[in-house]
């Protein structure tokens, strides 16, 4: 089969959809498919991609909820994009965020074979579908096969989008994080770990896990916070920071995905306090594939990964208080960080990759077997 795989965002850009459709790309190609990966680019950041890669319009940063979004905003692909689906003849083209500006919308408009969208955002409340589902409605209808990475994904779509959405979950690779980290020596002094990861941005939740850092101190004085991840803090931050004096906070900055690992084997408890607008727990997922105990928030995107009590411990969002309770409730048993280790361990083989393509395949050849529908996801599976 030959696939094209489309994504909104530059493809030279470290991202969350970026790295799913590059994880689905290799896994179709080594089940012996033709893949091609069609997105906007940043010539000064191009670099040598695995699979084959179009590159479709230079993409410019757009503040979207609460991140960057490196979109093309070109209104001259029409006839380049016309011409390449013309000559490259796909089965089927599956589009990520199929209803984000440009690229998408403009395959869209071009294509004439089998279309599938994987809808990835959640934001918690339906801005900007608000105003523009009407405007959407005949690229959606397009649209022959629907997905969405969750049910907080697909909460958010379908309100404005209604039809037969497939629930197909991201994946992870689990042995990368399960062998491949060893523990970094420096941070083997026999003091308790709490390992962050994720961009320095305000809807992540740092501010409150820093506040609940801070109350932890106090009860258990030889734990340590370790920070990893890209960008800069917010006021907030400086402001707990400078006003509790915290001791024993590590920044670690932006760290490379290969040495990842290292960091979570470091760790003896993961937390993500993330305020919202967050799909699904990637991060989570990477912890439990590290054997790794969680306290995270209870945010939509989060519960339907971990189940409280079982991989970890759910507290209400931006409540620092229930935040330093959990954490402190694991730093005092062992056994306890143990037991939810083990079963985040056995839970996550759900969603290796191998598993997530062949769920994705699956979809495609239902799809490819059905009748052709006038209603976007309406094909009977």
């Amino acid at each position: 089969m030959k696939i094209a795989l489309v994504s909104p965002y530059d493809f030279t850009w470290p991202g969350g959809v970026t790295a799913h459709i590059s994880q689905l790309g290799h896994q179709f190609s080594h089940m012996g498919h033709e893949v091609e990966i069609l997105a906007p680019h940043s010539p000064a950041r191009d670099s040598e991609p695995s699979l084959n890669f179009v590159p479709l319009g230079r993409s410019v940063p757009i503040p979207t909820g609460g991140s960057i979004a490196r979109l093309s905003l070109s209104l001259w692909l029409h006839r380049k994009t016309k011409r390449i689906l013309e000559e490259k003849e796909f089965d089927l083209v599956h589009l990520h965020e199929p209803l984000m500006p440009v690229l998408p919308l403009t395959v869209l408009q071009c294509s004439n074979t089998v279309n599938v969208g994987t809808f990835h955002a959640f934001y918690g409340r339906f801005r900007n579908y608000g105003w523009s589902h009407r405007l959407l409605k005949r690229w959606f209808n397009k649209l022959d096969g629907l997905i969405a990475v969750s049910p907080a994904a697909h909460q958010y779509v379908s309100r404005f989008f209604p039809g037969n959405y497939r629930i197909i979950p991201n994946g992870i690779d689990v042995d990368h994080f399960a062998t491949a980290g060893k523990p970094i020596p420096e941070l083997q002094d026999g003091k308790t770990n709490i390992l962050f990861v994720g961009r320095l941005e305000k809807r992540k939740g740092l501010r409150y896990l820093l506040e609940a850092f801070g109350m932890l101190k106090w009860e258990h004085p030889n734990v340590r916070l370790l920070v990893v991840g890209p960008g800069s803090l917010d006021k907030d931050c400086h402001r707990v920071l400078g006003e509790r004096n915290l001791q024993d906070v590590v920044f670690l900055g932006g760290v490379p995905y290969q040495d990842l690992p290292s960091y979570y084997a470091s760790a003896h408890i993961f937390c993500s306090p993330a305020t919202g607008r967050e799909s699904f727990g990637i991060v989570l997922l990477e912890a439990m594939a590290a054997g790794r105990p969680i306290v995270a928030t209870s945010i939509e995107g989060y519960s339907c990964v971990v189940t409280h009590g079982e991989q970890g411990l759910l507290v209400p969002p931006k409540d620092s208080a229930s935040l330093a309770v959990a954490l402190g409730r694991l730093v005092a048993d062992g056994d306890l960080r143990s037991q939810m280790g083990l079963m985040g361990r056995q839970s996550v083989e759900q969603y290796r990759w191998e598993k997530i393509a062949r769920m994705v395949m699956d979809h495609y050849e239902n799809l490819m077997g059905a009748p052709n529908a006038s209603v976007a996801g309406q094909r009977p599976l």
